[in-house]
């Protein structure tokens, strides 16, 4: 897997708790050769810690911000959606644009996900080629043509 170091800024940060899910996201991020930094955690308490810089991640700064987050909401130790809510809720993160990258396609996720802040809710392609499509499409926006803020 591709992975910065903690004190290197981070331009994707993927929360993703399946192993072969995160590697296919970032083969096919990979393969748009878009020279960006990416960063895989598995749960959503570690995501936490990284964005805001804390225990393991205390050597980063929350101004030191991904780019864009993709997030599965399925997660171990915190939900997806109580990483959403964080974030969002915190003048320092609100900012940060997340994808919500789930399996989910239930109605209720998806409302739940936009009133807690997410800017995108795209459920992951059960077919390979699909899915490496779909997520080459996400990179593409988030990193490329989306104007940042610059908050």
């Amino acid at each position: 897997m591709i992975s910065a170091t903690a004190t290197q800024h981070v331009d994707l940060l993927l929360v993703e708790d399946q192993p072969s899910d995160a590697e296919l996201a970032l083969r096919a991020l990979r393969d748009l050769d878009l020279g960006t930094r990416m960063h895989v955690i598995e749960d959503g308490a570690e995501a936490l810690d990284f964005i805001f810089g804390r225990e393991a991640h205390a050597d980063r700064s929350v101004e030191d911000a991904p780019g864009v987050i993709l997030l599965d909401l399925k997660l171990p130790k915190v939900s997806g959606h109580e990483v959403l809510r964080a974030l969002k809720s915190d003048d320092r993160t609100a900012h940060i644009p997340v994808v919500v990258l789930t399996s989910s396609g239930e109605a209720s996720d998806v409302e739940r996900c936009y009133a807690l802040g997410a800017n995108s809710y795209v459920v992951k392609p059960v077919d390979f080629n699909e899915f490496t499509e779909a997520v080459q499409r996400i990179g593409m926006y988030w990193l490329q043509m989306n104007e940042a803020s610059m908050s």
